[in-house]
């Protein structure tokens, strides 16, 4: 690379602009500026821009030395709150929250903050009726779809802790992760897509890492492509019919 190519520089246009937060390199480099020599006041005024149900006592302490570093201590927020029920609240629940396009470009869904707070709230029942409390791990092992979203809002929303794992890997893989952090459930699909193939194995993958973690209580399985699966009675539960009888 030369060193031309290095510091070039492609502006963005005059509409990209005009909608930007940050309009602009100068206004960036004072924001940057401002959390270097005022960070007290810089991350007051962005943690501000947030709901707190029992705001901050002191804004940060830290020991380089000992890699100890804490931020708003003694306050309390939920980040599923944050993102959907205060929206609501301030009266734009009809506006849209989240667009989601598949892999097929007809393949789409919109969700306005209003219909994912309902979402979101019946998939955090349907956890506690599967037995998920506060601090408890629960594996979202899933492609990007809608249900991934609403899962991890459903975790934060009753205090559990979501551990990711990508859609395309192994069976082994879940294992290493699950084991890890001792998930007490796994949340995947039927089957995955790719292109015009709908037979990525998510299901058949999470059942063969159960036979390795103990530590699994219940599958909650989402009807992606509609492919049979094996479904084991008292462990395997369809996302849609737990979260309509929540």
């Amino acid at each position: 690379m030369s060193d031309d190519s290095k510091t070039k520089i492609y502006p963005p246009s005059a509409e990209a602009s005009a909608n930007a937060h940050i309009s602009s390199l100068e206004q960036y480099r004072e924001l940057y500026d401002r959390s270097i020599n005022d960070p007290e006041g810089f991350w007051t005024e962005h943690a501000e821009r947030l709901h707190w149900f029992e705001k901050w006592n002191t804004l940060r302490e830290w020991d380089y030395h000992k890699a100890e570093i804490q931020w708003f201590i003694g306050g309390k927020l939920n980040a599923c709150y944050n993102c959907v029920d205060r929206h609501v609240d301030d009266g734009q629940g009809d506006d849209t929250a989240l667009i989601w396009e598949g892999n097929d470009p007809n393949e789409s869904r919109t969700y306005t903050y209003a219909q994912l707070q309902v979402e979101v709230q019946k998939a955090a029942n349907a956890l506690k009726d599967l037995g998920i409390e506060k601090g408890d791990r629960v594996c979202i092992y899933m492609q990007m779809i809608p249900e991934l979203t609403i899962a991890m809002l459903a975790c934060a929303r009753i205090g559990a802790i979501h551990s990711i794992v990508f859609g395309a890997f192994s069976a082994d893989s879940l294992v290493t992760r699950i084991n890890d952090s001792e998930c007490k459930a796994i949340i995947t699909q039927d089957t995955g897509v790719r292109g015009t193939k709908l037979d990525i194995p998510m299901k058949a993958n999470a059942d063969k890492a159960v036979e390795s973690t103990p530590s699994i209580d219940k599958i909650l399985v989402v009807k992606r492509t509609g492919t049979e699966v094996d479904m084991t009675d008292g462990r395997d539960v369809w996302w849609h019919e737990a979260c309509d009888a929540a």
